[in-house]
């Protein structure tokens, strides 16, 4: 049986693989925080950003829509791409 967290990384992943932009854009805003000088940043704060870029840009309320369960697994998958930055995004352990 799936635990809860299987579920959310699952959904997670299908979600990034038919978004792959998403993933471009978290990056992206990553780097501009971590070239003005920030030794750390909410990974949750980038997906405010990109939530109210997506909901606003084109006023396509049919859009796709950032699940803020998703912002973790995000921030899990910045330090596997780039291990240098391991410890950039506070990070709680995933109980579920």
């Amino acid at each position: 049986m799936d635990t809860r967290f299987d579920q959310m990384r699952d959904e997670c992943q299908r979600f990034h693989e038919a978004h792959p932009e998403v993933w471009d854009e978290f990056v992206r805003l990553a780097f501009i925080a971590i070239n003005r000088g920030h030794k750390s940043y909410g990974a949750r704060a980038l997906w405010g950003v990109m939530r109210w870029n997506s909901d606003m840009g084109d006023g396509d309320q049919d859009a796709f829509k950032l699940n803020d369960h998703h912002s973790p697994f995000y921030a899990r998958r910045f330090y596997r791409m780039y291990p240098e930055y391991d410890g950039f995004f506070q990070l709680r352990e995933q109980k579920s």
